[in-house]
């Protein structure tokens, strides 16, 4: 069980850190929406994880020490049983913790955990539920449109919170902006 919840939590980063839609090849005029979200997402995670006294794994690096690695994720995606919860219509069921940096982040960014979670849930599963009922993908749009603005107007917060955040942040070797 709990691998399961650390493969729904490590599913959901990669979902988060990706804006939840495809990413636009970036542009001479500088990073993506997606890129931006991604960015701030990884830049609280990891503040979140060193408060805690854990380093932030960095890409590429090797994984933590088995003995540590079950730390890190716990500080990453939470503890105990997952507090959000989705069914799909294909009958799986997706989890997520409200506790854990990434909880927080998403908070931050969002302003709306549990709302993110659920919006960006269906947004991501709109294919696979239009394959499962045999509908297009039109239909199944037009049947799920309030998600599909929740999903546009936190993600535009989620921009704004991003941006911001990312200008803010001091330079290595400056001070702070």
């Amino acid at each position: 069980m709990r691998a399961a919840l650390r493969t729904t939590g490590a599913l959901l980063v990669a979902v988060v850190a990706v804006g939840c839609a495809p990413s636009p090849s970036p542009s001479p005029a500088g990073p993506s929406a997606d890129e931006v979200i991604a960015a701030a997402t990884r830049q609280l995670t990891d503040s979140c994880l060193r408060r805690q006294g854990i380093t932030p794994p960095g890409p590429g690096e090797q994984p933590p020490p088995a003995a540590d690695q079950q730390r890190v994720t716990d500080a990453l995606f939470g503890t105990g049983p997952a507090q959000l919860a989705l069914t799909l219509p294909t009958g799986h069921v997706v989890r997520a913790h409200t506790d854990g940096c990434l909880a927080a982040a998403q908070q931050q960014l969002y302003g709306d955990q549990a709302g993110w979670f659920r919006a960006s849930v269906v947004v991501n599963n709109l294919q696979p539920e239009a394959d499962h009922t045999h509908s297009s993908l039109e239909q199944v749009r037009a049947r799920h449109q309030g998600d599909l603005a929740t999903w546009q107007r936190l993600r535009a917060h989620a921009l704004t919170e991003a941006t911001t955040l990312l200008r803010n942040q001091p330079t290595p070797g400056g001070p702070p902006r």
